[in-house]
């Protein structure tokens, strides 16, 4: 494991600080918005704003990478975050949150983009299913470390808007001080949404769904456990006890997606999560909702690993990047109005009403897959494919995913 790991452990130092700077800003910034009196409709807003950068980034990124490089656009894109993590707190006003969260997300996804076509290139053919699992565990293990750095003081301070921006910019230091070449970036594959229609419907419906649900999470989560009685430590119990449960949980729902139907696995996946965020409705803020907030997490965390999976049963291999592209699309589309969805019901219904909306976003979910199971059969194109646990980053970390086809690393020279 080590000689797969040494090769691009300045990689995964700087994507774990990047992380923990990024996990910790976002459950901030919803707590210092509720301590300003911001309303949830405008704070679901605010946080929509984030996915809306994460979307335009992925359209800019490359042409910006291909022009300057690697570190340059690294290092560009490092202080932007950083620059806008601290002016949130010197320009606390609403509106200029959401400027500062679309910028912020642009910045974010560039920085994702610039890490995973470097691990792209780094790992051979035969070991990508091993870097793609490494890289995630990573991701997920620094987004639960970071809430738990809300410990080290109150959201009305300076001090944790200075600990995320000191966090990001440390992510500076790994990267720009690798000695790996630089690589090119893979060509961006075109997409189809309406031929991936026509061949995976169930998996455009889950992807966008799930974007909904999960849009709602990082969005709202902090901000409904504010209101349900947590404490800002408590908040970062129940956002760490939520993204472990992701973390643990995708393993044993995957192994079983790939033993049987997926639609099957993916409909009483759905159908539990369904039942738990309508008992989450009712139950006060204590350990039963952490507990339930847990599972409920593995379940909700596994959906759209399963859709890319249910995708890529359909597809054949020289179509998978295309198709995994045009699903990552859908659901960041959903995760730009889960936000302000949620924020809207909760300002009508209370703090309640987040887990009344994951309920509703996936019974819809639920009700589509059991048409399909019963009105459908969807056809299976040459082998079955591997679950493979996930987050949504860039585009580029598709080229990483063990069923995606073989690629040749090229390496690029940059002219300063």
């Amino acid at each position: 494991m080590w000689s797969l790991i040494a090769p691009i452990s300045s990689l995964l130092s700087g994507v774990a600080l990047l992380l923990l700077g990024n996990g910790l800003l976002n459950t901030l910034l919803t707590l210092r918005g509720v301590a300003e009196g911001y309303s949830t409709t405008m704070l679901g807003l605010i946080m929509s704003g984030y996915f809306v950068g994460f979307l335009l980034g992925t359209w800019l990124a490359t042409p910006l990478v291909k022009r300057i490089g690697h570190i340059r656009v690294f290092a560009c894109c490092a202080a932007l975050a950083a620059i806008a993590a601290l002016l949130h707190l010197l320009l606390i006003n609403p509106w200029v949150w959401l400027g500062l969260r679309v910028l912020y997300g642009l910045g974010l996804v560039t920085l994702y983009m610039v890490i995973e076509s470097w691990l792209n290139a780094q790992a051979p053919n035969e070991k990508r299913g091993q870097v793609f699992a490494v890289y995630m565990a990573v991701n997920l293990g620094a987004l639960a470390l970071a809430q738990q750095l809300l410990h080290l003081a109150d959201p009305v301070q300076f001090t944790l808007f200075a600990i995320a921006a000191i966090l990001i910019s440390a992510a500076l230091m790994p990267i720009t001080l690798t000695r790996q070449a630089q690589p090119s970036l893979p060509e961006t594959p075109p997409s189809n949404l309406r031929q991936l229609w026509n061949i995976a419907p169930l998996a455009i419906i889950a992807a966008g769904l799930s974007g909904l649900a999960m849009g709602g999470f990082w969005g709202m989560a902090p901000v409904y456990a504010s209101l349900a009685g947590f404490d800002t430590s408590g908040v970062g119990l129940l956002m760490t006890a939520t993204i472990l449960g992701g973390a643990l949980l995708q393993w044993p729902i995957g192994i079983y997606s790939d033993r049987h139907d997926r639609r099957q696995v993916l409909l009483w996946v759905v159908i539990l999560a369904v039942a738990l965020a309508l008992i989450m409705s009712l139950l006060p803020a204590g350990p039963l909702l952490l507990g339930a907030i847990f599972i409920w997490g593995g379940l909700a965390f596994a959906i759209y690993p399963i859709a890319v999976a249910q995708l890529i049963d359909q597809l054949h291999s020289d179509e998978i990047l295309s198709g995994s592209a045009s699903l990552l699309m859908v659901n960041g589309i959903g995760s730009v109005c889960g936000p302000l969805l949620a924020g809207l019901l909760m300002e009508q219904l209370g703090a309640s009403a987040l887990p009344l909306y994951f309920a509703c976003t996936l019974g819809l979910l639920a009700a589509y897959t059991f048409y399909r199971l019963r009105h459908v059969s969807d056809l299976v194109s040459g082998d079955a494919a591997h679950f493979t646990p996930m987050l949504r980053t860039s585009p580029t970390v598709l080229e990483l995913m063990p069923d995606a086809p073989p690629h040749e690393s090229t390496e690029e020279t940059i002219q300063s």
